[in-house]
This record gives structure tokens, C-alpha cells and sequence, in this order.
């Protein structure tokens, strides 16, 4: 699975916490990091990530600022672009399964190490699971 990165210079260190972290031993994940160099607002480095996901050059994101919310809105402004904002596991779990995330935004300010490893787990841990949610995805997708 391709997961893509992408921060600013709040979320940077805690994105290079995960990044080594998703490549580490046995993980098998293909890591892209989109700001190898901290991008100057959450709002560049959220709509980059929203657009190479929907382009289908990865299969989830992840993008991190100071509080998470910045990224979330940002990126949902992109047709088409599913994020949550993020700060435990169920939540991480559950708007992939239900909801169809197609990435989630985390903040370095409210979020910890430990624990972003934790709600990554749980986000890539789990397929969307279509069925009676899709009528949702499909409403959203009619908003303009």
C-alpha cells in the first residue's frame, strides 16, 4: 500500500516520526513523503496530498499541522477528497470503515508520538466497507 505524507512546520517532526515509523521492519508500506522540507501553510501541504490521492498516485495520506483541523478542512475542499481530523484510534478505525477516508490529518500539538503510531494503525488497518455507507459517499459526492 502507497501512503503519502505531507506537513508544515508544526506538523513536521511528528510526520517524520511516522514516516519512520510506517518504515520499519515488516511494515510493507510504500512511503511517499510530499514535504521532505516542511511546507509554509497546512493549507499547501494538505491540497497537494488531496490532489496526488485523487489522482491515484497513493492509496491513503496522511498530512499533519499543529491541530489537525486546518488540514482536514483544507483537503475536503478538493472534490472528490475524504479526511478526518484525528486524535484517537476508534475514530481513525471507524471514519476509514464507515466513511470512506481516503486520508486523515493529525496534530502535532494535540497528538503524541505513541499515539500517532496508534491511530495509524487503526486507519490503515481497516478496508472501507462499502455497502449502506456508500449512500453517504454518494450524497457528499453530490455537494458542491
Amino acid at each position: 500500500m502507497k501512503i503519502a505524507l505531507a506537513s508544515d512546520k508544526a506538523g513536521f517532526e511528528l510526520k517524520e516520526h511516522i514516516k519512520s515509523y510506517l518504515q520499519g521492519e515488516g511494515k510493507g508500506y510504500e512511503v511517499i513523503d510530499l514535504s521532505e522540507k516542511p511546507a509554509a501553510d497546512f493549507v499547501d501541504s494538505s491540497v497537494e496530498l488531496a490532489h496526488y490521492i485523487l489522482d491515484g498516485k497513493a492509496d491513503r495520506g496522511v498530512m499533519f499541522d499543529e491541530y489537525g483541523t486546518g488540514s482536514a478542512m483544507a483537503s475536503n475542499k478538493i472534490h472528490g477528497m475524504v479526511t478526518a481530523n484525528v486524535v484517537e484510534e476508534n475514530t481513525a478505525h471507524m471514519t476509514t470503515q464507515h466513511n470512506g477516508a481516503k486520508a486523515i490529518a493529525m496534530g502535532a500539538g494535540i497528538v503524541g508520538p505513541k499515539k500517532a503510531e496508534g491511530i495509524v494503525d487503526s486507519y490503515l488497518g481497516v478496508n472501507y466497507a462499502g455497502g449502506r455507507h456508500q449512500i453517504r459517499l454518494d450524497m457528499l459526492e453530490k455537494l458542491i
